[in-house]
């Protein structure tokens, strides 16, 4: 820009200096027409100058300023997924199973569409932020009321979806070893948690086992401290709300006790959380977490009368270990997690009477594992394997049970809870980021007491992605 100023300067400055040798000389003499001409071509060049200045204000795909490069991360994951369920998805299927037994459903969803936005101010310091959109977020209309004679205007809710703020932390780095996270943040207890995004699993939809018993993704407000070794020993220590054991089922065991109702995450009572993390084996990592936490009267209804619930604390933990190895065209994953639930005859009893609490048994243990392998076929072709195209065949199994023991011994009752799960299917990645998923799965439940419930067969497609923008 100001070179173009400058050029323009000497320009009119010669034009000056020309005008007035002109009129001031007896011999040479100026027409009106070569005046305007000169005028003319002046002011084109000045335009062209002006474009060439401009175009490099402009930047290119390659270009881009280096404060976006080295201080903005823009990413995110999604699905889109259709699948028909060959049972039922009546809520008395497990209390008359006969009556169910031909019955099936499908459905086109969108489960999770995440954004993720992050930025370094520098000197250690940067924030990190994630908004989610579950079952295409919450949408609403606006209507008239034709039987109140159009006097009525009313809103109503067009999808039943969910639009939550998942992470916003700010962190100060000083250094790889000692890092401290404060705000909205992962809890990465289980592999799920820790490892959620679209490509990190092979099925249409994300394990069923973990998925069912915790929370997912688990996000609360807590303190972080964390960091890693040059030895490949990445840890993370939190200190973090209590769950709220009003909110626990048998369906779910613990998983719903991580929301809140409220504007506002009560913290009557705490809790504590550690990851740790090997990856110091290329292509391997190992993963061990495991959290520790009082669940009862962490609510607004806390205070609990009666003798009987004097010394109940609800002290939830539970301990969980998973593996990645990838390497020769295979990816395997695998996990095993445990829950134990202090208390739970008495949470159970307790919430039976409450008004604001689930009314259902609540497990004291409760389990899952799983184990997932798939080939790679396009790794045996050298130019696919250059272009990183991907396709797997795989296979996974897994069992769980959201109440595999009550009050610490076996139990019959509401077996339904528990089941043998087997999936087959195919992945293919025409890019890194973009995965198309097929699977056919078959979940086999548990046999109750004089009673058999129906199997629950299911093939599912999809279309993925996970990575980080360019802007």
């Amino acid at each position: 820009m100001k070179r173009r100023i400058a050029g323009t300067g000497v320009l009119i400055a010669l034009l000056f200096i020309t005008n007035q040798t002109f009129a001031s000389s007896d011999s040479i003499r100026v027409s009106r027409e070569e005046w305007q001409s000169l005028q003319r071509r002046v002011e084109a060049l000045e335009q062209a100058q002006a474009a060439a200045d401009n175009k490099q204000d402009i930047p290119t795909n390659n270009e881009v300023p280096a404060w976006i490069h080295n201080r903005l991360r823009v990413g995110g994951y999604g699905e889109i997924t259709a699948k028909r369920c060959f049972y039922s998805n009546k809520y008395l299927r497990y209390v008359t199973p006969e009556k169910y037994k031909n019955d099936g459903y499908g459905e086109f969803d969108l489960p999770h569409f995440v954004i993720n936005l992050g930025y370094d101010f520098g000197r250690g310091w940067s924030f990190g932020t994630e908004i989610e959109f579950e079952h295409g977020g919450v949408e609403a209309a606006m209507e008239i009321e034709e039987q109140e004679g159009g006097s009525e205007v009313e809103q109503e809710v067009e999808r039943g979806g969910e639009v939550a703020l998942e992470q916003f932390w700010l962190e100060k780095r000083f250094n790889d070893y000692a890092v401290i996270r404060a705000g909205m943040q992962v809890i990465p207890v289980g592999a799920l948690n820790a490892h959620h995004e679209s490509t990190e699993y092979f099925g249409v939809y994300r394990p069923e086992g973990e998925y069912t018993i915790l929370p997912s993704t688990w996000h609360e407000v807590a303190l972080t401290f964390m960091g890693k070794t040059k030895f490949g020993l990445h840890y993370q220590a939190m200190f973090l709300p209590g769950l709220d054991s009003d909110r626990f089922s048998r369906k779910n065991w613990v998983k719903t006790g991580a929301g809140s109702p409220y504007e506002f995450k009560l913290a009557n009572v705490y809790a504590g959380a550690a990851r740790l993390d090997y990856t110091g084996v290329q292509g391997l990592r190992l993963g061990l977490s495991g959290y520790c936490g009082s669940s009862f009267r962490n609510s607004l209804s806390n205070n609990v009368n009666g003798e009987q619930y004097k010394n109940v604390k609800g002290i939830v933990t539970i301990g969980s270990f998973d593996l990645k190895y990838s390497g020769y065209n295979i990816v395997l994953r695998g996990q095993i997690t445990y829950g134990h639930l202090g208390d739970a005859q008495m949470i159970t009893k307790y919430n039976s009477t409450s008004q604001v609490a689930n009314k259902t048994r609540v497990a004291s243990d409760a389990i899952a594992g799983g184990i997932e392998a798939g080939y790679d076929f396009f790794g045996l072709n050298e130019k696919l394997r250059t272009q990183k195209q991907r396709f797997y065949v795989f296979a996974r199994y897994e069992y769980y049970d959201s109440m595999f023991r009550y009050n610490g011994q076996p139990t019959t009752v509401n077996a339904w809870c528990g089941r043998h799960r087997m999936a087959a299917g195919l992945n293919y990645y025409p890019i890194p980021q973009i995965g198309v998923k097929a699977e056919y799965a078959h979940a086999i439940l548990k046999k109750g007491s004089n009673i058999t419930y129906n199997d629950e067969p299911m093939i599912a497609v999809g279309i993925v992605f996970a990575g980080m923008f360019r802007p």
